[in-house]
């Protein structure tokens, strides 16, 4: 069985959508990046992910990382394949040149991220802590810590780890209590412990960037009185070279129930009184800067969710092709693979269209985040970002909670063989359940849509997105490309429409809200994949004649989720204004 091939056809087909979307391909700062050079870096990326990822998945899952002394030692393999990673420039491809980094558009960057996390998820874990980080140095460091930490980060000799929760303070920030003191050099002393911090501590660089939630003395009480400070494992040196140890001490890995290869740590700051950190942006202000790499990191998830989810319907598709049981559904008395069977064909047509509705949807998010770095309108650049924050959370939390189905749904077409360690898919389920969880749960997520992103603005940014989505339905209905299913989604941003002023309305309901978020994401996140969709079936539509077995298969997919998924935009948007019902009466303790 093969243990991963990065799907280049889709890929491709989808960032150029992307960009037609977008109108980045007629973008001066980004003429360089033709089709040619997309495919070449895609096809590289491609042959790394096979090549030298995959084969370590299973190592990750199986064996594991062992904690010993204080130290984390990796899987066998990890260290040499990191530095393969880093040698290639892979660390640094959406970063700057002038760091040391590759100046990739995201665009090209978001489809060779989802290959790593198709092929080993738990190994690049790493990967998006360096991309936010250093997004955020970018954008709050001083020169000086620009010079500092961004090259050494960029080309992987050292990683990030973002320390936020602890013991006593999960979701809920404001009440960590991890302190931070000033020195009379500019430097703070810090004092406090964090648990669950990825790659906390490891044995693949020569240092580990501990970005910290901190209090500073006298700071106000909850989200306002946080601060954030860089925090290396090492102190670094006048040569910016790493030095002696800076008292931030790991204190064990959990023992978790799926992505064994990556290291999940508590970690102690000042068990010594001399751990030092050095303040990022202002004090007081941490939070802001830290929601630079909580963002990247929450759209990293969404693309989790498609990469599990494609590596599901791989595996899945080739047993099924394999796999020799029953007779067809034609009475044909001879024994037919599986794939024959519709309802095993029904359940591989729920990942396939899962996987290209919502890689088509982090593909834009990544084409809108390029295409507001290079407006020069402000007015379109601040409409672009509203839209990204608002795709966000619907993003994040969607693709994470139907790629946990995605996974359900892999182990029911293998039948019992799934459910044994042999066959390797019992491991998308355990890997793919904390991604509904960490970096903001489904009902946070849900919660962030509803009250900031929706009712924040009135909700303009969601009436922008519902009219773009009745443009593109309209037009198809006019070219003649439609495929049928424009009327629909007409239908489907009409309903959606219906339900906003339940939402932003003087008389909306808190509990209600609250109660609903979670399905109203649900429909908002079908939509958006509805929508998607649609735009692939109208391409492959007028792209037929060119290769009508691929093309047809697009308008199929488009075509099944349109009859299975959009309906459930309906029952969840009947549940959405009742939603508090039962919710205040029931009564958990009597």
């Amino acid at each position: 069985m093969s243990l991963y091939q990065a799907p280049l056809k889709d890929m491709q087909l989808l960032v150029e959508q992307a960009l037609q979307k977008t109108g980045l391909a007629s973008c001066p700062e980004l003429e360089d990046f033709d089709a040619p050079l997309v495919a070449a870096i895609l096809e590289e990326a491609g042959k790394f992910a096979a090549g030298e990822l995959a084969p370590l998945n299973a190592v990750g899952d199986t064996i594991g990382c062992q904690f010993e002394g204080g130290k984390v030692i990796t899987p066998p393999g990890w260290k040499e394949a990191y530095q393969k990673f880093c040698d290639a420039g892979w660390m640094g491809l959406a970063l700057p040149a002038e760091h040391g980094g590759q100046a990739i558009p995201k665009f090209i960057a978001q489809p060779v991220n989802e290959m790593w996390l198709s092929a080993n998820l738990a190994f690049v874990m790493f990967h998006a802590l360096a991309q936010g980080g250093s997004e955020l140095l970018l954008s709050f460091g001083t020169e000086q810590q620009k010079q500092r930490y961004l090259e050494p980060i960029i080309t992987g000799r050292w990683t990030v780890a973002m320390a936020l929760t602890e013991p006593n303070a999960g979701s809920d920030l404001g009440s960590l209590t991890t302190k931070a003191v000033p020195q009379d050099d500019g430097r703070y002393l810090i004092k406090g412990q964090k648990i669950y911090i990825t790659y906390g501590e490891h044995d693949l660089a020569e240092n580990i960037v501990h970005l910290v939630l901190a209090r500073t003395p006298n700071a106000p009480a909850g989200s306002r009185g946080v601060s954030l400070f860089a925090v290396p494992k090492y102190r670094i040196g006048e040569d910016d070279t790493p030095g002696e140890p800076n008292d931030v001490l790991c204190t064990g890995i959990e023992h978790k129930t799926g992505l064994h290869g990556s290291p999940t740590c508590s970690i102690s700051y000042g068990e010594q009184d001399a751990c030092v950190g050095e303040l990022i942006g202002d004090e007081n202000r941490g939070l802001a800067a830290m929601f630079v790499l909580m963002n990247e990191a929450r759209l990293s998830c969404g693309m989790q969710g498609v990469g599990l989810g494609e590596l599901g319907f791989q595996r899945s598709l080739e047993y099924a092709l394999e796999r020799i049981q029953g007779s067809d559904s034609q009475g044909d008395k001879g024994k037919v693979a599986i794939v024959r069977h519709p309802d095993v064909a029904r359940m591989l047509l729920s990942i396939r269209s899962e996987v290209m509705g919502l890689r088509a949807l982090g593909y834009l998010i990544a084409a809108q985040i390029d295409q507001a770095e290079y407006s020069a309108d402000d007015n379109e650049r601040k409409a672009l970002q509203a839209r990204i924050a608002l795709l966000t959370p619907i993003f994040k939390a969607f693709a994470t909670e139907k790629a946990n189905l995605m996974a359900g749904t892999t182990i029911q077409i293998f039948g019992g063989m799934g459910f044994v360690e042999e066959t390797g898919v019992a491991q998308l389920m355990r890997d793919v359940r904390i991604t509904t969880i960490y970096e903001g749960t489904t009902g946070i997520q849900a919660r962030d849509l509803v009250f900031r992103k929706i009712q924040g603005d009135s909700g303009r940014a969601l009436e922008a997105l519902l009219d773009e989505m009745d443009e593109d339905g309209k037009s198809y209905i006019e070219q003649g490309s439609d495929n049928g299913l424009s009327q629909e989604l007409l239908r489907a941003t009409s309903a959606v429409r219906m339900a906003i002023p339940a939402i932003t309305g003087e008389d909306s309901r808190v509990l209600t809200l609250n109660a609903g978020s979670v399905p109203l994401l649900e429909a908002l996140g079908t939509l958006c994949c509805a929508w998607q969709l649609a735009c692939t079936a109208a391409t492959a539509h007028n792209r037929k004649a060119e290769h009508p077995e691929y093309y047809q298969n697009l308008i199929a997919l488009a075509d099944y989720y349109f009859a299975h998924s959009v309906p459930l935009i309906y029952a969840k948007l009947a549940s959405f204004p009742k939603a508090d019902r039962g919710v205040a009466e029931y009564q958990f303790e009597y």
